[in-house]
């Protein structure tokens, strides 16, 4: 059993190292390549934040693990919401972007609705997953066409990586970045499993709590510091850029490369994140901040739906 700890808790750590080396590298070359910043931190940098999710899920889905593969978007969309932006507006009160309000929190709302309907029956086939995949090409088009508009944003607010001395470098971080995620998601996957079978605990619940948990380290790493930094516009963007891809991209893509049958995730646990994402919008539009008490709040109503959640 404590084996099993250190491997999740070794997994951890490879995924964070990994999402940081593939997001450095691929931001270097998308700006190589002629990218500007804005665009560079509103798709790759955001996408980047969320591989961990995406290989951790593909690996489940191809393991015929459907209550992990969903239920680590699900439970990664409920932290991202009720975790990241209440410790990072705990840490520093959070003002919200335009774009923010009128566009990504709308569409995060929606396509969080859409997965509800497309799930059921508990499963995602091909057709949905071609659909939201597709939905996912359409939000990157939109940003990068509102990323034109929004010129005068500050660049330094997007958090994107220098460009590196040479290509090479930035291929070398793409390749061992991706390389350690995988290896990351396996020791995750595999350790998880034999965690909740020890414990007499189901899959979904595994899924929905400690994949999801720590797979949302990067979008967690990236808030904190950017609070820290005086930079908390970042986090809004982030987790919502974040929860939109893990529906859209990575349901999307898992769904095509396999149906995912996933009978273990509750209504519960759907009903939660739809919950959160609808309580953000009227929190968002509270005088355009994100709040240290409202902040509070959203870690304390976690804390209730984990209560709920885990075996007793």
């Amino acid at each position: 059993m404590i084996t099993n700890f250190v491997y999740i808790a070794l997994a951890l750590a490879l995924l964070f190292v990994g999402a940081e080396g593939l997001v450095r590298g691929s931001s270097s070359l998308g700006l190589r390549a002629g990218l500007s910043r804005l665009t560079v931190g509103l798709t790759i940098v955001a996408f980047g934040t969320s591989s961990p999710e995406l290989v951790v899920s593909l690996k489940a889905t191809l393991s015929q693990q459907g209550d992990i593969s969903v239920g680590n978007v699900v439970g990664s969309n409920i932290f991202n919401i009720a975790v990241i932006l209440g410790v990072t507006a705990l840490l520093c009160p959070i003002p919200v972007h335009r774009q923010i309000l009128k566009v990504d929190a709308p569409v995060a709302l929606g396509v969080t609705g859409l997965l509800i309907v497309l799930l059921v029956n508990d499963r995602l086939g091909h057709l949905e997953g071609l659909l939201l995949f597709a939905g996912m090409v359409g939000y990157t088009v939109m940003n990068m066409v509102l990323a034109r508009k929004e010129a005068d944003v500050d660049s330094n607010a997007l958090a994107a990586p220098e460009v590196s001395r040479h290509w090479g470098i930035d291929l070398a971080f793409v390749l061992g970045g991706l390389g350690i995620l995988i290896l990351g998601s396996r020791l995750l996957v595999d350790h998880s499993v034999l965690l909740a079978r020890t414990f007499g605990i189901s899959e979904a619940v595994i899924g929905l709590t400690i994949v999801a948990a720590g797979t949302s380290m990067p979008e967690l790493a990236t808030s904190v510091v950017a609070a820290i930094r005086k930079q908390p516009d970042i986090a809004i963007g982030n987790v919502v850029g974040s929860n939109v891809f893990n529906i859209l991209g990575i349901l999307g893509l898992t769904s095509i490369v396999s149906p995912l049958n996933a009978p273990g995730i509750a209504w519960l646990d759907y009903a939660a994140m739809l919950a959160f994402t609808v309580l953000l919008i009227p929190l968002l539009y509270t005088g355009r901040t994100l709040h240290r008490l409202e902040g509070l709040a959203l870690l304390v109503l976690y804390g209730g739906y984990l209560f709920i959640l885990w075996p007793k």
